[in-house]
Protein backbone atom coordinates (compact mmCIF):
# COMPACT_ATOMS: atom_id res chain seq x y z
CA UNK A 1 0.00 0.00 0.00
CA UNK A 2 1.22 3.48 -0.86
CA UNK A 3 1.36 5.93 1.98
CA UNK A 4 -0.25 9.26 1.14
CA UNK A 5 1.62 12.27 2.46
CA UNK A 6 -0.48 15.31 3.25
CA UNK A 7 2.07 17.75 4.66
CA UNK A 8 2.86 20.21 1.87
CA UNK A 9 3.67 23.93 1.64
CA UNK A 10 0.92 26.50 1.85
CA UNK A 11 -0.34 27.23 -1.63
CA UNK A 12 -2.96 29.86 -0.83
CA UNK A 13 -1.75 33.20 0.48
CA UNK A 14 -4.23 35.70 1.81
CA UNK A 15 -4.52 39.11 0.24
CA UNK A 16 -7.11 41.86 0.06
CA UNK A 17 -9.92 41.31 -2.44
CA UNK A 18 -12.73 43.67 -3.46
CA UNK A 19 -15.39 42.19 -1.21
CA UNK A 20 -14.81 43.52 2.31
CA UNK A 21 -12.25 45.56 4.16
CA UNK A 22 -9.76 43.38 5.99
CA UNK A 23 -9.15 43.81 9.70
CA UNK A 24 -6.75 42.30 12.16
CA UNK A 25 -9.56 40.52 14.06
CA UNK A 26 -11.44 39.23 11.02
CA UNK A 27 -11.98 35.52 10.46
CA UNK A 28 -10.18 34.23 7.37
CA UNK A 29 -11.23 31.64 4.84
CA UNK A 30 -8.31 29.50 5.95
CA UNK A 31 -9.63 29.49 9.53
CA UNK A 32 -13.08 28.52 8.31
CA UNK A 33 -11.64 25.64 6.29
CA UNK A 34 -9.61 24.44 9.27
CA UNK A 35 -12.68 24.51 11.52
CA UNK A 36 -14.68 22.49 9.00
CA UNK A 37 -11.78 20.07 8.49
CA UNK A 38 -11.57 19.38 12.22
CA UNK A 39 -15.24 19.41 13.27
CA UNK A 40 -17.53 18.66 10.31
CA UNK A 41 -19.60 15.50 10.91
CA UNK A 42 -19.82 14.49 7.25
CA UNK A 43 -16.05 14.44 6.92
CA UNK A 44 -15.67 12.65 10.26
CA UNK A 45 -18.17 10.03 9.08
CA UNK A 46 -16.23 9.58 5.83
CA UNK A 47 -13.05 8.95 7.84
CA UNK A 48 -14.83 6.36 10.00
CA UNK A 49 -16.16 4.71 6.85
CA UNK A 50 -12.64 4.48 5.48
CA UNK A 51 -11.54 2.70 8.66
CA UNK A 52 -14.32 0.16 8.10
CA UNK A 53 -13.06 -0.32 4.54
CA UNK A 54 -9.52 -0.83 5.86
CA UNK A 55 -10.74 -3.72 8.02
CA UNK A 56 -11.69 -5.61 4.87
CA UNK A 57 -8.01 -6.46 4.36
CA UNK A 58 -7.41 -8.38 7.64
CA UNK A 59 -10.83 -10.00 7.19
CA UNK A 60 -9.74 -11.33 3.78
CA UNK A 61 -6.34 -12.40 5.09
CA UNK A 62 -7.95 -14.32 7.96
CA UNK A 63 -9.39 -16.84 5.50
CA UNK A 64 -5.87 -17.94 4.60
CA UNK A 65 -4.55 -18.26 8.14
CA UNK A 66 -4.59 -21.29 10.49
CA UNK A 67 -7.61 -21.79 12.69
CA UNK A 68 -7.95 -23.70 15.96
CA UNK A 69 -10.94 -24.68 18.04
CA UNK A 70 -11.83 -26.82 21.06
CA UNK A 71 -15.21 -28.46 21.61
CA UNK A 72 -16.35 -30.18 24.83
CA UNK A 73 -19.52 -32.23 25.25
CA UNK A 74 -20.98 -33.64 28.48
CA UNK A 75 -23.56 -36.47 28.23
CA UNK A 76 -25.73 -37.97 30.99
CA UNK A 77 -27.48 -41.24 30.07
CA UNK A 78 -30.78 -41.37 31.97
CA UNK A 79 -31.83 -44.91 30.89
CA UNK A 80 -29.24 -47.72 30.64
CA UNK A 81 -29.89 -51.38 29.85
CA UNK A 82 -28.65 -53.73 32.58
CA UNK A 83 -26.75 -55.93 30.12
CA UNK A 84 -25.33 -53.14 28.00
CA UNK A 85 -21.68 -52.21 27.82
CA UNK A 86 -22.25 -48.53 28.49
CA UNK A 87 -21.55 -45.66 30.78
CA UNK A 88 -23.80 -43.43 32.76
CA UNK A 89 -22.06 -40.20 31.91
CA UNK A 90 -19.48 -39.06 29.40
CA UNK A 91 -17.22 -36.02 28.87
CA UNK A 92 -15.56 -35.69 25.46
CA UNK A 93 -13.14 -32.96 24.42
CA UNK A 94 -12.04 -32.52 20.83
CA UNK A 95 -9.43 -30.08 19.56
CA UNK A 96 -8.35 -29.37 16.00
CA UNK A 97 -5.94 -27.15 14.11
CA UNK A 98 -6.46 -26.51 10.39
CA UNK A 99 -3.89 -24.90 8.10
CA UNK A 100 -5.11 -23.89 4.60
CA UNK A 101 -2.49 -24.77 1.98
CA UNK A 102 -4.31 -24.09 -1.26
CA UNK A 103 -7.72 -22.54 -1.89
CA UNK A 104 -7.78 -22.04 -5.62
CA UNK A 105 -6.54 -18.43 -5.44
CA UNK A 106 -9.68 -17.28 -3.66
CA UNK A 107 -7.91 -15.81 -0.63
CA UNK A 108 -5.18 -14.16 -2.69
CA UNK A 109 -7.65 -12.41 -4.97
CA UNK A 110 -9.95 -11.47 -2.09
CA UNK A 111 -7.01 -9.79 -0.32
CA UNK A 112 -6.08 -7.92 -3.49
CA UNK A 113 -9.68 -6.78 -3.90
CA UNK A 114 -9.78 -5.54 -0.31
CA UNK A 115 -6.47 -3.69 -0.70
CA UNK A 116 -7.70 -2.08 -3.91
CA UNK A 117 -10.88 -0.96 -2.16
CA UNK A 118 -8.71 0.70 0.47
CA UNK A 119 -7.10 2.75 -2.30
CA UNK A 120 -10.53 3.55 -3.74
CA UNK A 121 -11.73 4.57 -0.30
CA UNK A 122 -8.80 6.91 0.17
CA UNK A 123 -9.58 8.57 -3.15
CA UNK A 124 -13.23 8.89 -2.09
CA UNK A 125 -12.07 10.44 1.19
CA UNK A 126 -10.10 12.99 -0.81
CA UNK A 127 -13.28 13.69 -2.74
CA UNK A 128 -15.19 14.17 0.51
CA UNK A 129 -12.60 16.72 1.65
CA UNK A 130 -12.79 18.54 -1.66
CA UNK A 131 -16.60 18.57 -1.63
CA UNK A 132 -16.68 19.91 1.92
CA UNK A 133 -14.16 22.65 1.15
CA UNK A 134 -16.13 23.68 -1.94
CA UNK A 135 -19.27 23.95 0.19
CA UNK A 136 -17.43 25.96 2.85
CA UNK A 137 -16.02 28.35 0.24
CA UNK A 138 -19.52 28.78 -1.21
CA UNK A 139 -21.00 29.46 2.23
CA UNK A 140 -18.16 31.84 3.13
CA UNK A 141 -18.65 33.82 -0.08
CA UNK A 142 -22.43 33.77 0.33
CA UNK A 143 -22.12 35.46 3.72
CA UNK A 144 -19.76 38.10 2.33
CA UNK A 145 -22.02 38.70 -0.67
CA UNK A 146 -25.22 38.89 1.36
CA UNK A 147 -23.65 41.20 3.94
CA UNK A 148 -22.61 43.53 1.13
CA UNK A 149 -26.07 43.38 -0.43
CA UNK A 150 -27.72 44.16 2.90
CA UNK A 151 -25.42 47.14 3.35
CA UNK A 152 -26.14 48.33 -0.19
CA UNK A 153 -29.87 48.05 0.37
CA UNK A 154 -29.58 49.76 3.72
CA UNK A 155 -27.68 52.63 2.12
CA UNK A 156 -30.32 52.77 -0.62
CA UNK A 157 -33.08 53.01 1.98
CA UNK A 158 -31.19 55.87 3.63
CA UNK A 159 -30.86 57.69 0.30
CA UNK A 160 -34.53 57.19 -0.48
CA UNK A 161 -35.44 58.42 2.99
CA UNK A 162 -33.56 61.65 2.34
CA UNK A 163 -35.20 61.90 -1.10
CA UNK A 164 -38.63 61.46 0.42
CA UNK A 165 -38.04 64.13 3.06
CA UNK A 166 -36.75 66.53 0.40
CA UNK A 167 -39.72 65.72 -1.84
CA UNK A 168 -42.12 66.39 1.04
CA UNK A 169 -40.45 69.72 1.72
CA UNK A 170 -40.70 70.76 -1.93
CA UNK A 171 -44.30 69.58 -2.00
CA UNK A 172 -45.08 71.82 0.96
CA UNK A 173 -43.88 74.90 -0.92
CA UNK A 174 -45.65 73.84 -4.11
CA UNK A 175 -42.51 73.01 -6.08
CA UNK A 176 -43.56 69.36 -6.58
CA UNK A 177 -46.84 67.51 -6.86
CA UNK A 178 -48.42 64.79 -4.78
CA UNK A 179 -47.48 62.37 -7.57
CA UNK A 180 -43.80 63.06 -6.92
CA UNK A 181 -44.30 62.32 -3.23
CA UNK A 182 -46.20 59.13 -4.00
CA UNK A 183 -43.44 57.96 -6.35
CA UNK A 184 -40.83 58.58 -3.65
CA UNK A 185 -42.92 56.71 -1.07
CA UNK A 186 -43.48 53.79 -3.41
CA UNK A 187 -39.80 53.49 -4.24
CA UNK A 188 -38.88 53.63 -0.54
CA UNK A 189 -41.43 50.92 0.28
CA UNK A 190 -39.95 48.72 -2.44
CA UNK A 191 -36.46 49.36 -1.09
CA UNK A 192 -37.56 48.36 2.41
CA UNK A 193 -39.05 45.17 0.97
CA UNK A 194 -35.84 44.38 -0.91
CA UNK A 195 -33.79 45.02 2.21
CA UNK A 196 -35.91 42.59 4.23
CA UNK A 197 -35.40 39.98 1.54
CA UNK A 198 -31.66 40.64 1.62
CA UNK A 199 -31.65 40.33 5.40
CA UNK A 200 -33.44 36.97 5.19
CA UNK A 201 -30.92 35.75 2.62
CA UNK A 202 -28.06 36.81 4.89
CA UNK A 203 -29.54 34.92 7.84
CA UNK A 204 -29.95 31.82 5.69
CA UNK A 205 -26.34 32.07 4.47
CA UNK A 206 -25.10 32.39 8.04
CA UNK A 207 -27.04 29.31 9.14
CA UNK A 208 -25.59 27.28 6.26
CA UNK A 209 -22.14 28.51 7.30
CA UNK A 210 -22.77 27.29 10.85
CA UNK A 211 -23.94 23.92 9.52
CA UNK A 212 -20.69 23.43 7.61
CA UNK A 213 -18.09 25.17 9.79
CA UNK A 214 -19.62 24.54 13.21
CA UNK A 215 -19.63 28.14 14.43
CA UNK A 216 -21.17 31.47 13.51
CA UNK A 217 -19.34 33.71 11.01
CA UNK A 218 -17.68 36.69 12.63
CA UNK A 219 -16.44 39.59 10.50
CA UNK A 220 -15.24 37.53 7.55
CA UNK A 221 -12.01 38.66 5.93
CA UNK A 222 -11.40 39.01 2.21
CA UNK A 223 -10.83 35.68 0.44
CA UNK A 224 -7.38 34.88 -0.93
CA UNK A 225 -6.52 34.81 -4.62
CA UNK A 226 -6.87 31.33 -6.08
CA UNK A 227 -3.62 29.73 -7.30
CA UNK A 228 -2.80 27.68 -10.38
CA UNK A 229 -5.98 28.24 -12.35
CA UNK A 230 -5.61 26.81 -15.88
CA UNK A 231 -5.32 28.88 -19.01
CA UNK A 232 -7.65 26.76 -21.14
CA UNK A 233 -10.49 24.29 -20.53
CA UNK A 234 -8.48 21.60 -22.33
CA UNK A 235 -5.64 22.00 -19.82
CA UNK A 236 -8.14 21.92 -16.97
CA UNK A 237 -9.67 18.67 -18.21
CA UNK A 238 -6.25 17.06 -18.67
CA UNK A 239 -5.36 17.84 -15.06
CA UNK A 240 -8.76 16.67 -13.83
CA UNK A 241 -8.48 13.32 -15.62
CA UNK A 242 -5.17 12.76 -13.87
CA UNK A 243 -5.98 14.00 -10.37
CA UNK A 244 -9.72 14.09 -9.73
CA UNK A 245 -10.41 11.81 -6.74
CA UNK A 246 -13.77 10.60 -8.08
CA UNK A 247 -12.11 9.29 -11.24
CA UNK A 248 -9.33 7.66 -9.24
CA UNK A 249 -11.85 6.04 -6.89
CA UNK A 250 -13.89 4.65 -9.77
CA UNK A 251 -10.77 3.20 -11.42
CA UNK A 252 -9.74 1.47 -8.20
CA UNK A 253 -13.28 0.15 -7.76
CA UNK A 254 -13.06 -1.42 -11.23
CA UNK A 255 -9.77 -3.09 -10.32
CA UNK A 256 -11.31 -4.46 -7.13
CA UNK A 257 -14.26 -5.87 -9.12
CA UNK A 258 -11.80 -7.72 -11.38
CA UNK A 259 -10.20 -9.35 -8.34
CA UNK A 260 -13.67 -10.25 -7.04
CA UNK A 261 -14.39 -12.07 -10.31
CA UNK A 262 -11.14 -14.05 -9.99
CA UNK A 263 -11.92 -14.87 -6.37
CA UNK A 264 -15.36 -16.17 -7.37
CA UNK A 265 -13.74 -18.68 -9.77
CA UNK A 266 -11.95 -20.32 -6.83
CA UNK A 267 -15.23 -21.90 -5.67
CA UNK A 268 -14.92 -24.44 -8.53
CA UNK A 269 -11.36 -25.54 -7.66
CA UNK A 270 -10.09 -28.10 -5.12
CA UNK A 271 -8.79 -26.96 -1.75
CA UNK A 272 -5.97 -28.50 0.29
CA UNK A 273 -5.41 -28.16 4.00
CA UNK A 274 -3.34 -29.75 6.76
CA UNK A 275 -4.97 -30.68 10.03
CA UNK A 276 -4.22 -32.01 13.46
CA UNK A 277 -6.93 -33.22 15.80
CA UNK A 278 -7.04 -34.76 19.24
CA UNK A 279 -9.84 -36.14 21.37
CA UNK A 280 -10.18 -37.11 24.99
CA UNK A 281 -13.15 -39.13 26.24
CA UNK A 282 -13.80 -39.81 29.92
CA UNK A 283 -16.58 -41.88 31.48
CA UNK A 284 -16.06 -40.02 34.75
CA UNK A 285 -16.01 -43.35 36.64
CA UNK A 286 -19.45 -44.36 35.41
CA UNK A 287 -18.76 -47.52 33.36
CA UNK A 288 -21.29 -50.31 33.82
CA UNK A 289 -20.47 -53.42 35.88
CA UNK A 290 -19.76 -55.50 32.82
CA UNK A 291 -16.95 -53.15 31.89
CA UNK A 292 -15.14 -52.82 35.19
CA UNK A 293 -11.93 -54.08 33.59
CA UNK A 294 -11.65 -50.67 31.85
CA UNK A 295 -10.38 -49.06 35.00
CA UNK A 296 -8.96 -45.89 33.43
CA UNK A 297 -12.45 -44.85 32.35
CA UNK A 298 -10.86 -42.62 29.67
CA UNK A 299 -9.34 -42.66 26.18
CA UNK A 300 -7.09 -40.23 24.29
CA UNK A 301 -6.55 -40.13 20.52
CA UNK A 302 -4.51 -37.83 18.28
CA UNK A 303 -4.00 -37.68 14.51
CA UNK A 304 -2.51 -35.49 11.78
CA UNK A 305 -3.08 -35.48 8.04
CA UNK A 306 -3.90 -33.70 4.81
CA UNK A 307 -7.40 -33.04 3.53
CA UNK A 308 -8.20 -32.47 -0.13
CA UNK A 309 -11.68 -31.28 -1.01
CA UNK A 310 -12.81 -31.54 -4.61
CA UNK A 311 -16.10 -29.79 -5.41
CA UNK A 312 -18.35 -32.04 -7.47
CA UNK A 313 -21.71 -30.30 -7.44
CA UNK A 314 -22.78 -27.22 -5.44
CA UNK A 315 -26.24 -26.53 -6.78
CA UNK A 316 -25.05 -23.95 -9.29
CA UNK A 317 -23.72 -21.62 -6.60
CA UNK A 318 -20.21 -21.11 -8.10
CA UNK A 319 -21.58 -20.21 -11.52
CA UNK A 320 -24.05 -17.77 -9.99
CA UNK A 321 -21.30 -16.10 -7.99
CA UNK A 322 -19.10 -15.78 -11.08
CA UNK A 323 -21.95 -14.30 -13.13
CA UNK A 324 -22.74 -11.92 -10.26
CA UNK A 325 -19.10 -10.81 -10.07
CA UNK A 326 -19.04 -10.32 -13.84
CA UNK A 327 -22.16 -8.16 -13.68
CA UNK A 328 -20.67 -6.11 -10.86
CA UNK A 329 -17.49 -5.71 -12.91
CA UNK A 330 -19.56 -4.45 -15.83
CA UNK A 331 -21.33 -2.05 -13.48
CA UNK A 332 -18.04 -0.68 -12.14
CA UNK A 333 -16.68 -0.21 -15.67
CA UNK A 334 -19.75 1.82 -16.65
CA UNK A 335 -19.52 3.82 -13.42
CA UNK A 336 -15.89 4.60 -14.24
CA UNK A 337 -16.95 6.11 -17.56
CA UNK A 338 -19.83 7.94 -15.86
CA UNK A 339 -17.42 9.45 -13.33
CA UNK A 340 -15.14 10.55 -16.14
CA UNK A 341 -18.04 12.14 -18.02
CA UNK A 342 -19.23 13.91 -14.90
CA UNK A 343 -15.78 15.31 -14.11
CA UNK A 344 -15.26 16.49 -17.68
CA UNK A 345 -18.63 18.26 -17.70
CA UNK A 346 -18.07 19.74 -14.25
CA UNK A 347 -14.59 20.97 -15.16
CA UNK A 348 -15.66 22.58 -18.41
CA UNK A 349 -18.73 24.15 -16.80
CA UNK A 350 -16.70 25.53 -13.89
CA UNK A 351 -14.12 26.95 -16.29
CA UNK A 352 -16.84 28.60 -18.41
CA UNK A 353 -18.57 29.98 -15.30
CA UNK A 354 -15.28 31.33 -13.95
CA UNK A 355 -14.36 33.01 -17.22
CA UNK A 356 -17.87 34.40 -17.69
CA UNK A 357 -17.90 35.78 -14.15
CA UNK A 358 -14.62 37.59 -14.80
CA UNK A 359 -16.19 39.19 -17.88
CA UNK A 360 -19.29 40.07 -15.88
CA UNK A 361 -17.12 41.71 -13.23
CA UNK A 362 -15.42 43.88 -15.83
CA UNK A 363 -18.78 44.85 -17.36
CA UNK A 364 -20.49 45.58 -14.06
CA UNK A 365 -17.56 47.67 -12.86
CA UNK A 366 -18.03 49.84 -15.94
CA UNK A 367 -21.78 49.87 -15.28
CA UNK A 368 -21.27 51.05 -11.71
CA UNK A 369 -19.01 53.88 -12.84
CA UNK A 370 -21.45 54.87 -15.58
CA UNK A 371 -24.46 54.74 -13.25
CA UNK A 372 -22.67 56.84 -10.64
CA UNK A 373 -21.94 59.46 -13.28
CA UNK A 374 -25.50 59.17 -14.60
CA UNK A 375 -27.00 59.70 -11.14
CA UNK A 376 -24.91 62.84 -10.58
CA UNK A 377 -26.04 64.18 -13.95
CA UNK A 378 -29.72 63.44 -13.34
CA UNK A 379 -29.61 65.16 -9.95
CA UNK A 380 -27.92 68.20 -11.49
CA UNK A 381 -30.45 68.33 -14.31
CA UNK A 382 -33.32 67.93 -11.82
CA UNK A 383 -32.10 70.98 -9.93
CA UNK A 384 -32.65 73.08 -13.03
CA UNK A 385 -35.96 71.45 -13.91
CA UNK A 386 -34.84 69.21 -16.79
CA UNK A 387 -35.38 65.95 -14.91
CA UNK A 388 -38.18 64.61 -12.72
CA UNK A 389 -38.09 62.94 -9.33
CA UNK A 390 -38.86 59.65 -11.09
CA UNK A 391 -35.72 60.06 -13.18
CA UNK A 392 -33.67 60.38 -10.00
CA UNK A 393 -35.36 57.35 -8.44
CA UNK A 394 -34.71 55.27 -11.54
CA UNK A 395 -31.06 56.33 -11.68
CA UNK A 396 -30.62 55.42 -8.00
CA UNK A 397 -32.21 52.02 -8.55
CA UNK A 398 -30.01 51.31 -11.57
CA UNK A 399 -26.93 52.19 -9.55
CA UNK A 400 -28.04 49.86 -6.74
CA UNK A 401 -28.72 47.05 -9.21
CA UNK A 402 -25.28 47.40 -10.81
CA UNK A 403 -23.55 47.35 -7.40
CA UNK A 404 -25.50 44.24 -6.36
CA UNK A 405 -24.62 42.63 -9.67
CA UNK A 406 -20.95 43.43 -9.11
CA UNK A 407 -20.92 41.87 -5.65
CA UNK A 408 -22.73 38.81 -6.97
CA UNK A 409 -20.37 38.45 -9.93
CA UNK A 410 -17.32 38.60 -7.65
CA UNK A 411 -18.82 35.89 -5.48
CA UNK A 412 -19.67 33.74 -8.49
CA UNK A 413 -16.19 34.13 -9.98
CA UNK A 414 -14.50 33.04 -6.78
CA UNK A 415 -16.78 30.07 -6.17
CA UNK A 416 -16.48 28.97 -9.81
CA UNK A 417 -12.69 29.23 -9.60
CA UNK A 418 -12.58 27.09 -6.47
CA UNK A 419 -15.01 24.61 -8.00
CA UNK A 420 -12.65 24.40 -10.97
CA UNK A 421 -9.72 23.65 -8.65
CA UNK A 422 -11.82 20.99 -6.91
CA UNK A 423 -12.70 19.35 -10.22
CA UNK A 424 -9.00 19.31 -11.10
CA UNK A 425 -8.22 17.54 -7.81
CA UNK A 426 -6.41 20.54 -6.36
CA UNK A 427 -8.73 21.66 -3.59
CA UNK A 428 -7.98 19.21 -0.80
CA UNK A 429 -6.29 19.56 2.56
CA UNK A 430 -2.91 18.62 1.16
CA UNK A 431 -3.28 21.29 -1.55
CA UNK A 432 -4.57 24.08 0.69
CA UNK A 433 -1.81 23.63 3.27
CA UNK A 434 -4.20 24.06 6.19
CA UNK A 435 -2.31 25.09 9.29
CA UNK A 436 -3.48 24.66 12.85
CA UNK A 437 -2.90 20.97 13.55
CA UNK A 438 -1.76 17.63 12.14
CA UNK A 439 -3.52 16.75 8.92
CA UNK A 440 -5.47 13.50 8.88
CA UNK A 441 -3.54 10.60 7.36
CA UNK A 442 -5.75 7.60 6.47
CA UNK A 443 -2.68 5.38 5.99
CA UNK A 444 -1.87 5.54 9.69
CA UNK A 445 -4.85 3.44 10.77
CA UNK A 446 -4.41 0.99 7.90
CA UNK A 447 -0.77 0.30 8.76
CA UNK A 448 -1.81 -0.45 12.32
CA UNK A 449 -4.40 -3.10 11.42
CA UNK A 450 -3.06 -4.46 8.10
CA UNK A 451 -1.51 -7.60 9.63
CA UNK A 452 -3.62 -7.80 12.77
CA UNK A 453 -4.12 -11.44 13.77
CA UNK A 454 -5.13 -11.38 17.45
CA UNK A 455 -8.75 -12.43 18.01
CA UNK A 456 -8.91 -10.42 21.24
CA UNK A 457 -7.61 -7.06 20.05
CA UNK A 458 -10.10 -4.24 19.48
CA UNK A 459 -10.48 -0.49 19.65
CA UNK A 460 -12.35 1.53 22.19
CA UNK A 461 -15.90 2.42 21.22
CA UNK A 462 -15.76 5.69 19.29
CA UNK A 463 -17.12 9.00 20.49
CA UNK A 464 -18.45 11.70 18.18
CA UNK A 465 -15.65 13.90 16.86
CA UNK A 466 -17.79 16.62 15.30
CA UNK A 467 -19.07 19.58 17.26
CA UNK A 468 -22.78 20.24 17.71
CA UNK A 469 -24.40 23.54 16.78
CA UNK A 470 -27.49 23.31 18.97
CA UNK A 471 -26.07 25.94 21.33
CA UNK A 472 -25.38 28.53 18.65
CA UNK A 473 -27.71 31.50 18.74
CA UNK A 474 -30.18 32.07 15.88
CA UNK A 475 -28.52 34.35 13.37
CA UNK A 476 -29.63 37.88 12.57
CA UNK A 477 -28.83 40.32 9.78
CA UNK A 478 -27.33 42.70 12.39
CA UNK A 479 -29.02 45.72 10.86
CA UNK A 480 -30.61 48.29 13.13
CA UNK A 481 -34.32 48.88 12.48
CA UNK A 482 -35.07 51.97 10.44
CA UNK A 483 -37.72 54.53 11.22
CA UNK A 484 -41.22 54.05 9.80
CA UNK A 485 -41.19 55.92 6.52
CA UNK A 486 -44.60 54.86 5.31
CA UNK A 487 -46.49 57.82 6.75
CA UNK A 488 -48.36 59.98 4.28
CA UNK A 489 -47.19 63.56 3.64
CA UNK A 490 -49.00 66.38 5.30
CA UNK A 491 -51.48 68.38 3.26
Amino acid sequence: MNRILYQVPLLITFAAAPFVVSSASAETLQEALIAAYETNPDLAAARAGQKATDEGVPLAKANGRPSADIQSTFTENVIISATAFSQKRNLSTNGSITVPLYQGGGVKNAVRAAETRVEAGRASLRGAESSLFSSVVGAYMDVIRDEAIVELNRAQVGVLQVNLEATKDRFEIGDLTRTDVAQSEARLAEALSQMEGARANLIQSKEVYIQLVGRAPESLDAPPPLPNLPETPVKAVDIALENNPDILASKEASKAARFDRKAAEAARLPTVGAFSQSSHVSALGSLSASAQNFRDNATFDSSVGLRITVPVYQGGRPSARIRQAQAQLGQSLEQEIAAERNVIAQTRAAYASWKASLDVIASTERAVSANELSLEGVRAENSVGNRTILDILNAEQELLNSKVNLVTARRNAYVAGFTLLAAMGRAEARDLGLEGGTLYDPAEYYERIDNAWNDWSSNEDPAAQATRTVDTAPQTAEIEPLADLSAKPKN
